[in-house]
């Protein structure tokens, strides 16, 4: 008798930008049956949710989206930086503990979605302002977790050690366009919905990626 292959299953952790989508879409190229995660945590760039919500739609993607909340520190979003500016030390936008509070809370829905693996877009080559975007922080992450669900869940970072370049690519090889996903830290309001400042570390890192990844088509 012939036996039925199931799909694996995988949470992606999908913010709407580019990193989280591109996940989410090489996910769906292994097969895994896909649910995109995201969490409403009060982020001033609501644009994102909704992008989220869109790319979707568009993929055929099931989406859930966690509402949650928790006394953050304020931040400062740099404005105006250079590249050289933007690589070095710890960002004054970097939210302590948002990265370890989404994976645990993915980790909490994939024992009842079924899912053995947790997707998320981290990565460090270009820009490592964010500790929690680092290789150690998601080795010790693993082996907390490992503690934690013995059943046994894998975190997976596809784009670790990826360029923002060679991440744009891989956006445009997927599908991606410029303008399909959503980076911006403080979106201006305008009769037609929200629009990216172009002044944030994310709307420059964005434009950098896209123009370099254009470039080398």
């Amino acid at each position: 008798m012939m036996k039925i292959k199931h799909n694996l299953k995988a949470i992606v952790l999908h913010s709407g930008g580019l990193d989280s989508t591109v996940c989410l879409l090489l996910a769906l190229e292994k097969h895994f049956d896909v649910l995109s995660l995201g969490v409403d945590y009060g982020q001033q760039s609501r644009a994102e949710l909704q992008y989220a919500t869109n790319l979707c739609s568009r993929f055929e993607v099931n989406r859930k989206v966690i509402n949650i909340e928790w006394d953050k520190p304020k931040r400062h979003i740099p404005m105006d930086r250079t590249l050289e500016e933007i690589h070095k030390g710890i960002s004054s936008a970097f939210l302590p503990g948002r990265n370890a509070v989404f994976l645990a809370l993915a980790c909490a829905e994939a024992t009842g979605f079924g899912a053995s693996e947790i997707w998320f877009g981290a990565n460090w080559i270009d820009y490592s302002g964010y500790p929690d975007c680092r290789p150690e922080f998601v080795k010790t992450f693993q082996m907390m977790i490992d503690v934690a669900i013995p059943e046994g869940i894998k975190i997976v970072a596809p784009l670790m050690s990826m360029t923002k370049q060679e991440i744009a690519q891989e956006a445009y090889r997927l599908g991606l366009r410029p303008g399909d996903t959503w980076s911006c830290y403080r979106p201006k309001e305008t009769p037609n919905g929200p629009k990216e400042c172009g002044r944030c570390d994310a709307c420059i890192l964005h434009k950098h990626a896209w123009e370099n990844a254009l470039h080398n088509i």
